[in-house]
């Protein structure tokens, strides 16, 4: 029978954050448990569902029992499996009736070579398994592969799940599936809403479950279609009110799983809170109470707030007031906070930072900061900036770590910074540069606004990165723990994209200077930390269009000066539209092949030994050609460079058709290898052609 299978599992609230992950992993499991066994066919669809309460999946075209197969089985080579007169060997009994496999049927055992060795395989038909003995143990095997990170135990069970369970369903079309899982046997029975459904559902059939629990159970099973539902609903009901909301994903992911059967109703605070920062507000409401703030068409923080339900009613009163008395006390933590850490100055708040550990081996945040004031002043010096103002930004930009309202909420270091630093009376510069020092903290974030900001964000991030490197803490696999790779891209495009013209190898000595002699190990930590921020910066340039030879042919060079990146991209890619780029590419591989060969040091070319027509005129043509690429290089119209050089085609051509390059005479040969090696820096002077895909 082909018919719709459907599993559900029903258990107390499950861990909101998880809950969509949980139930896609749990549908594939089970799909993959019955695809291994022939059940339903490999890669089809299936639906997975989520609630607060329950997981579920549910699989078209299932079959009650999968069709016979042939398998072919090698069983070992013919010498190991008989003996000198052609009889069983002990180990070929013992493997047979391992297998399950009578000794009659030796004589049915096919001989193949299988490598060098004359190898016995068995053919047998195998049945096909029957869903009802096999569904309970993959369902089973699904729950424990979910990817939960503490179970729990409940009443004298040993059973042991993320929550405890209550109901299990198993339908095949209309039969149920006989089976159990975590203890529970299957049935065809669940309930609806805990407090909107009348009484238990029965579902006649598999493929009325998402129809029944939404119309007798009050419960949208799907979770993309909830979620779906309530943002439409959160925008629908801030468009009445004439306001703004923010529909953040993660936040909508959690209230999707803390409701079943959503409903959107409309509170408020009292407007004296708005005078608190409205970044702490916002987070206080989004983290805590997991509300949707309403802002103005300026952007400002309004007084009122979208609360997702899981109650429809006819008089929500007491839903928006309930929620009111609870967000009230939330507010004014944050209200408390706020005044209390205006009573103290962030520079007053310096001296505590030097008991907070940043890393046993990097010593504490305080000495961080040091660090920190030093290289932004070099930095702020190289870029014409105020040095004493990026030295106090610096200076300031961790004080609100020790802060009791950063203390409550992380997530506000920086925005925090700011607000008190414009309170305390500093420049407002610095308290711009306090809270944009972090910036980029993710891909697509705004970069650090002025030179100031910007030298603040850059000391901070390669502090951290020549740091790690240097007492080899370096990112391995998929494990970053202090966030390096943020830091090195962040830094990468805050050079890139301002852009600022700063030699990145001279920012990473001057922030490897700062650390005290002895604290940076090891060897090459500098060089490895380049080599680093390359390979970010390749991944970057390739998720942002680029072509991957075009990438290679620029970093091969490993550049120092990020900012001019883009303008040498931009460059050869154009010069590989042009005639010439094949054959110039190919040419330049194969000089730097020739070079590479080389023994000892290769002089200038000098005029008077050049012997073939060909040579002299590659000569004149390089001669010519080089103070014009060089004159564009300086510039930096790297497409210019690349225009003139694609000139040089036909000589080159030319010398390697009429001109044998390593002959026996040594100064003729160490001549034309000069000659090329002249050739190879102009055709190099933007980026390393030969890594061109032509």
């Amino acid at each position: 029978m082909n018919k719709t299978l459907l599993v559900e599992l029903r258990t107390e609230e499950l861990p909101p954050k998880a809950l969509s992950r949980l139930g896609e992993v749990f549908a594939a499991g089970v799909h993959a448990g019955l695809a291994d066994r022939n059940l339903v066919q490999a890669g089809g669809d299936y639906q997975w569902f989520a609630t607060p309460r329950r997981l579920a999946v549910q699989i078209p075209h299932a079959l009650a029992v999968a069709p016979d197969a042939k398998v072919h089985e090698k069983i070992m080579p013919v010498t190991v499996a008989l003996d000198a007169e052609g009889q069983p060997t002990p180990a070929l009994l013992k493997k047979l009736e391992a297998k399950g496999i009578p000794a009659s049927e030796i004589a049915r055992f096919e001989k193949r070579m299988d490598g060098k060795s004359e190898t016995f395989f068995y053919e047998a038909t195998v049945k096909g398994v029957k869903l009802e003995d096999v569904l309970g143990g993959i369902v089973g095997e699904a729950l424990r592969k979910l990817p939960i990170p503490k179970v729990m135990r409940w009443g004298d069970s040993d059973v042991q799940f993320v929550r405890p369970v209550h109901g299990l369903v198993m339908l095949h079309g209309e039969h149920v599936v006989p089976g159990e899982a975590l203890g529970l046997a299957s049935g065809n029975a669940t309930l609806g809403h805990r407090f909107l459904a009348a009484g238990p559902l029965l579902f006649a059939s598999a493929d009325e479950y998402e129809e029944k629990l939404a119309a007798d159970g009050k419960v949208v099973a799907a979770f993309a279609r909830r979620r779906e539902i309530i943002a439409r609903a959160l925008q629908q009901k801030a468009d009445e009110l004439g306001a703004q909301v923010r529909l953040l994903d993660a936040l909508l992911d959690e209230v999707t799983a803390l409701v079943e059967w959503p409903a959107i109703y409309v509170g408020e605070f009292e407007p004296e809170f708005l005078d608190v920062p409205q970044e702490c507000l916002i987070l206080t409401m989004q983290a805590n109470q997991k509300y949707f703030p309403l802002f103005d068409a300026d952007g400002k923080l309004q007084n009122r707030f979208l609360i997702v339900s899981n109650m429809v009613v006819a008089d929500p009163k007491n839903i928006v007031d309930g929620n009111a008395r609870v967000v009230r006390p939330r507010l004014s933590d944050a209200r408390f906070f706020f005044d209390q850490d205006r009573k103290a100055t962030l520079a007053s708040r310096l001296e505590r930072l030097g008991s907070v550990v940043y890393h046993n081996k990097l010593g504490s945040v305080l000495q961080r900061v040091e660090r920190m004031e030093k290289l932004a002043q070099k930095i702020a010096v190289l870029l014409n900036a105020n040095a004493s103002l990026a030295a106090r930004a610096a200076r300031l930009a961790k004080a609100d770590l020790v802060t009791d309202m950063v203390g409550e909420f992380p997530e506000l270091q920086g925005i925090m910074g700011r607000y008190y630093a414009l309170h305390d009376g500093e420049d407002r510069d610095v308290a711009d540069a306090i809270q944009s020092h972090y910036q980029p903290r993710f891909a697509g974030d705004a970069l650090p606004a002025g030179n100031v900001a910007c030298a603040a964000a850059l000391a901070d991030k390669l502090d951290a990165l020549v740091g790690f490197f240097g007492i080899g803490q370096v990112p391995t696999g998929d494990k970053d723990p202090f966030g390096l790779r943020r830091a090195a891209l962040g830094a990468l495009r805050i050079l890139m994209e301002t852009p600022l013209p700063l030699d990145l190898g001279e920012l990473i000595r001057a922030a490897a200077a700062g650390f005290p002699a002895g604290t940076l190990t090891v060897a090459g930590c500098e060089a490895q930390l380049h080599d680093f921020m390359l390979d970010r910066l390749r991944g970057y340039l390739r998720d942002a269009g680029h072509a991957q030879d075009v990438i290679e042919a620029v970093l091969a060079q490993r550049p120092t000066r990020i900012d001019l990146v883009p303008a040498k991209l931009d460059a050869v890619r154009k010069f590989l539209a042009h005639d010439a780029a094949q054959a110039l590419a190919a040419a330049n591989k194969r000089i730097g092949n020739i070079l590479k060969k080389a023994e000892g040091a290769i002089p200038e070319p000098d005029v008077a030994l050049l012997q073939e027509d060909a040579e002299k005129a590659l000569f004149e043509c390089v001669v010519r050609l080089a103070p014009l690429v060089k004159s564009h290089v300086a510039n930096g119209d790297y497409a210019e460079a690349l225009l003139a050089l694609s000139g040089v085609r036909a000589e080159v051509d030319r010398f390697f058709d009429e001109v044998m390059v390593n002959v026996d005479e040594p100064l003729t040969r160490a001549n034309r290898l000069g000659l090329l090696k002249s050739l190879f820096d102009q055709l190099n002077a933007v980026a390393d052609i030969s890594r061109l895909a032509v």
